[in-house]
């Protein structure tokens, strides 16, 4: 089935449907967020039932977008006859709902733009692309549904964030057009920009020179480590969700191909994000058990951090 056929197939399917329950990866970023509350916040409008829920509570920083607040972690009862999954290229990254999502019996839908996605809902709606924030606006627009200014924040909030601010090799000239229907519909560009990029809690800033105080070289500077411990955000009172973009600084380094952030989750477990401006990292991070895109990929690791890191750079060394 052609993308045009599957945004026709997903768009009719979540027209017909009266109660939905959403769903999004856990430990969500701008992305998984705008895309579900855009489709929440259509379905209500429509005067459908909708919930959206997530394993993790949003980071409090995406609070500056009041219709946040519309994101549950539990998913209250109901006789849902649809479930939509967005941003999600793999069940297991629901979390805890992705064994509600896989036992369900009625439709299942799975709206998403990550190349490791193999197809896990019934109708798959799977366009490799800079978002799904890219994806979602067609869907609505075939649904009938309208894109208000706050269903445009929405969507713009994780365009803007997933693309890098429009500087990642898979944004196309249908990104911008994407992009220029949302400001037309009154998306706030500047204060997304500027919640999301330009302004950060003095907790975050401490934290950040942390981890650049810690980075690390390896295969001749072609690859470099940051690490973000337990400790370090003990000490300087930050959150997890303050580590998003950290990753980008080390890739930024003359002669970096690889750059991988690793946050400490507990003792001998790391999460690692991976960045990179031409290796294949969505093979090093399925190596792991992980995956994502071809330049921007995430797995977990289990092990003393040295041993996780010795692994790691054996992995890219491998695809360089």
């Amino acid at each position: 089935m052609t993308i045009e056929n599957n945004v026709a197939a997903a768009a009719a399917r979540i027209k017909k449907a009266q109660k939905v329950a959403i769903f999004c990866h856990a430990r969500p970023d701008g992305d998984a967020l705008g895309s579900g509350l855009s489709l929440c916040l259509a379905l209500k409008a429509a005067g459908k039932v909708a919930q959206f829920v997530c394993e993790d509570a949003p980071p409090a920083k995406f609070f500056f977008l009041p219709d946040m607040a519309e994101v549950k972690t539990s998913l209250p009862a109901d006789d849902y006859d649809l479930f939509v999954a967005v941003d999600c290229a793999d069940i297991a990254r629901m979390g805890e709902f992705g064994h509600i999502f896989s036992r369900f019996k009625g439709d299942t839908v799975c709206i998403d733009h990550h190349i490791s996605n193999k197809g896990f809902a019934k109708l798959n709606c799977i366009r490799v692309c800079s978002a799904t924030c890219e994806i979602m606006p067609e869907v609505l627009q075939a649904a009938g549904f309208k894109i208000t200014a706050s269903i445009a924040d929405a969507l713009m909030l994780g365009l803007i964030t997933d693309s890098g601010t429009f500087t990642h090799s898979d944004v196309t000239e249908h990104t911008f057009a994407v992009a220029a229907l949302l400001r037309a519909a009154g998306a706030d560009v500047n204060k997304i920009n500027y919640e999301m990029f330009s302004r950060q809690k003095k907790a975050r800033a401490l934290l950040f020179s942390r981890a650049l105080s810690n980075m690390r070289f390896a295969l001749d500077d072609k690859l470099a480590f940051i690490l973000v411990t337990q400790s370090a955000l003990d000490e300087t009172g930050a959150d997890r969700s303050m580590t998003e973009g950290f990753v980008d600084f080390p890739l930024s380094v003359d002669g970096v191909e690889v750059a991988i952030a690793l946050l400490e989750m507990k003792k001998g477990q790391y999460k690692a994000s991976l960045r990179s401006k031409r290796v294949d990292v969505n093979a090093v991070a399925s190596t792991f058990g992980g995956g994502g895109h071809v330049l921007a990929s995430g797995c977990m690791l289990f092990g003393e951090y040295e041993e996780v890191v010795e692994r790691l750079t054996y992995a890219v060394f491998q695809h360089l």
